[in-house]
């Protein structure tokens, strides 16, 4: 019975999801984790390099979600650009919180080298759904540009001053590489 469930979840294409995250329909919940959660999970356990600190902003993202939904809007961009979004900003705010800097300062030697450990143990999530693929696709210019700030976290002004280039210009190669993604999806 559960396998014939899944099987129907995934026949729910993304704006009939959208649909039930609308109409605020809690299976829909469980489709979103199904399908965005792994995902989600690899670009916050590279971005906060932590497996609890990125369970917890998963959790986070997932209930930050559910609750604004509505402002989700389709016209902007697909379903799971926007989850991204949400999971990326969640994690800035955990890097800017004076909690997470006094963690920095206080961790043990040994949980450093417990995190490096799972780091390089660990999947990366975003070569199962074919990312790390797609980015390769790109120009180099602009795949630094892409891992500085989707991956890495950077916002597009650090990463201008991390690469020595005008924000003009990182603006106009995140913008190049998205339609490119854009492109490549279609």
């Amino acid at each position: 019975m559960a396998e014939n469930s899944r099987s129907t979840d995934r026949a729910i294409d993304e704006s009939a999801l959208v649909a039930l995250l609308r109409a605020r329909d809690r299976s829909a919940v469980a489709i979103l984790y199904d399908r965005y959660a792994p995902a989600l999970y690899g670009v916050l356990e590279r971005l906060l390099r932590s497996h609890d600190l990125a369970e917890d902003a998963l959790q986070e993202t997932l209930v930050k979600v559910w609750g604004n939904f509505e402002s989700y809007d389709p016209e902007k961009g697909r379903l799971f650009t926007w989850l991204v979004r949400v999971a990326r900003n969640i994690a800035l705010d955990i890097f800017k919180s004076k909690g997470y800097r006094n963690t920095l300062k206080n961790q043990e030697l040994e949980s450093l080298v417990d995190v490096v450990d799972r780091q390089s143990s660990a999947g990366d999530d975003s070569d199962r759904i074919g990312l790390r693929e797609i980015v390769l696709a790109l120009k180099p210019e602009q795949q630094e540009v892409i891992d500085l700030i989707y991956f890495r976290g950077y916002t597009q002004d650090e990463a201008s001053k991390e690469l020595g280039i005008p924000l003009g210009t990182v603006k106009t190669r995140v913008r190049s590489a998205l339609l490119t993604i854009r492109k490549i999806f279609s």
